[in-house]
């Protein structure tokens, strides 16, 4: 992997090709990521590029996370709102992640990963935590059929039988029941880059991702190109 970068979702709208096919996007606000460690296979025993992304109060940050952005250089500001009130504020920094960049010797600290990394075309792979939705049933769960909605139906939307009688007596693993739905770790792959606007930080991704709005999507370059 030699490209990647963390993005927080705007939201989805349409844009249209040069063709004037409308095509549904993903607005991703992404990056500037601030490489705030570069770690060694001599240090630490593997290549990879630490980044910074997101701005949080200077209060909100750990002891710990104000350590590496302190051995980076990065200070918090002092920012007025339009109220007139002040807060001390880190420009990066409510999000630390790790890249495994097959270059990662090339990145020093304080250097500055935009949107730009990517282009128009590029192939990509968007994880995110998927938004939860609470306990459910088996249909919306798994898509499994209702029961019949006659009057003398003693179940419409229940799941039905759940195994087997004789053989073997039991209620197999796997087996589809109501429990809690979403909030997972999903990755869609081989999303494609629309648009890039690198002055806004913008990157326009065909499809949907996973996520509410303002969730934290990371962007890597696709496993399966």
């Amino acid at each position: 992997m030699k490209k990647a970068i963390l993005a927080t979702k705007v939201g989805m709208t349409q844009v249209f090709n040069e063709a004037g096919q409308l095509i549904p996007v993903t607005v991703l606000q992404a990056g500037p990521c601030v490489v705030t460690t570069v770690k060694t296979a001599e240090n630490d025993g593997y290549d990879a590029v630490q980044v910074a992304f997101g701005s949080i109060r200077a209060k909100l940050v750990t002891k710990p996370v104000a350590g590496q952005l302190a051995k980076a250089g990065i200070e918090s500001e002092v920012v007025e709102k339009a109220n007139g009130s002040k807060r001390d504020v880190y420009p990066v920094g409510r999000f630390l992640r790790e890249f495994r960049f097959e270059n990662s010797a090339e990145y020093s600290v304080k250097d500055e990963i935009k949107a730009d990394v990517f282009a128009a075309g590029d192939k990509v792979d968007a994880t995110a935590i998927s938004k939860g939705k609470g306990y459910q049933g088996a249909i919306k769960r798994f898509g499994q059929h209702r029961g019949p909605m006659a009057h003398g139906s003693k179940f419409h939307r229940h799941q039905g039988s759940n195994g087997s009688s004789a053989d073997p007596s039991r209620v197999r693993k796997g087996k589809g029941m109501p429990g809690h739905m979403g909030a997972k770790r999903i990755t869609v792959q081989n999303l494609e880059v629309v648009r890039i606007d690198a002055e806004k930080n913008l990157i326009l991704v065909k499809g949907s991702v996973p996520g509410p709005k303002k969730a934290l999507i990371t962007l890597k370059e696709t496993v399966k190109a």
